[in-house]
């Protein structure tokens, strides 16, 4: 894409502002001040809470389980395992929340979780990770990879078969962990080894690190921190407040996978997800042309065109909430090489 084309994305649907602030009033959802812990994380908890009512109860064919794993420090973090009654052999399924590291819970990803089950039969795993600022970087990520070691390990009492397929996946904050996750199940020998990446809405490359590195040729098509600082929703101060939370290394690739020292080539297939009027949009486009055509790994991309950050998570009645649920399943299917048993359509997608 041009820097045009690129451009072009970012301008905000008009059909969406019009829904946007008279929806905000209804639900009594505040705006974000980007300036409180507390505040985050209640408007993610109502968020979710208007999610999770809305979705209803665990379906009668599927078995929604948490349980607690350990992790290398000693601590246990808190898992749930969706899948459908007398799973076995099927598609293994890893799923990480967004929250920005320090708000949402493992139930962000419970909508899409039941989706995939519904589709493909698979076996999700919902992954509650700890948090920043009591968990500073880059405990997300080490808890994060001890529990997909966990999950590779017993996936046979888990009902799946990662030789079916084997995907991490997550959004936002999420998607950042999944992409490390990639990296690293390719640098340590994962056993049984990925088989494909879902990256929605992730962050791989942020504007401090991308002013640094990115070469010339990157630089002109970088633009959306910019264009994207201030939209409806997440924008630059809100992600600045994060990472003041999280307090990463802007160097560190386990924080910016897009510098990993290795390089990309071996990672399993990608399929991204993302939106036109997010600050993030330009790290995840870059980050597939490099992979594509630097690293040769196939990738598939989806766009919003004019929505912002996880649009869905408050406007799940949106027609393109609808798309996103309906791309997700597409864009698993093609991972997996699987067709869905159904595609589901009317999911009510979870706060990102």
């Amino acid at each position: 894409m041009s820097p045009e084309e690129i451009l072009k994305t970012g301008e905000i649907d008009p059909d969406f502002l019009e829904a946007f602030h008279p929806l905000v009033q209804k639900l009594n959802i505040p705006k974000p001040q980007w300036n409180s812990v507390a505040e985050s994380r209640e408007l993610f908890r109502k968020r979710q809470a208007l999610g999770l009512e809305a979705m209803g109860p665990t379906p009668s064919d599927m078995i929604e389980e948490d349980q607690h794993i350990p992790v290398k420090d000693g601590s246990k973090i808190r898992i749930r395992v969706i899948k459908h009654k007398n799973a076995s052999g099927r598609p293994l399924v890893v799923l990480f929340h967004g929250g920005g590291f320090v708000s949402g819970s493992l139930e962000g990803e419970q909508a899409n979780a039941r989706s995939l089950v519904r589709a493909f039969d698979a076996v999700c795993v919902s992954v509650g990770y700890r948090l920043a600022p009591e968990h500073k970087f880059p405990t997300a990520i080490d808890d994060a990879w001890d529990a997909l070691r966990w999950t590779a390990e017993n996936a046979t009492a888990l009902g799946a078969d990662p030789s079916e397929g084997f995907i991490v996946g997550g959004s936002s904050a999420g998607g950042n962990i999944a992409a490390v996750l990639a990296h690293l199940a390719r640098d340590e020998n994962l056993t049984p080894p990925l088989t494909g990446q879902g990256l929605c809405i992730p962050a791989v490359l942020n504007d401090v690190a991308a002013a640094k590195v990115l070469p010339e040729k990157y630089k002109k098509l970088y633009l959306s921190y910019e264009q994207n600082s201030d939209p409806p929703g997440l924008g630059k101060v809100g992600i600045d407040f994060f990472m003041e939370q999280y307090a990463p290394d802007a160097d560190d690739p386990k924080y910016n996978p897009f510098l990993w020292p290795g390089g990309h080539k071996g990672q399993p297939p990608a399929y991204f997800q993302v939106c036109g009027a997010d600050p993030l949009r330009d790290e995840a486009l870059l980050y597939e042309l490099v992979m594509r055509e630097e690293a040769g790994i196939p990738t598939k991309l989806d766009i919003y065109p004019g929505l912002p950050h996880g649009f869905w998570a408050v406007f799940p009645m949106f027609p393109a909430a609808k798309k996103v649920a309906a791309d997700l399943v597409k864009g698993y299917s093609w991972l997996l090489g699987i067709e869905p048993a159904k595609v589901e359509t009317e999911q009510v997608t979870m706060a990102v």
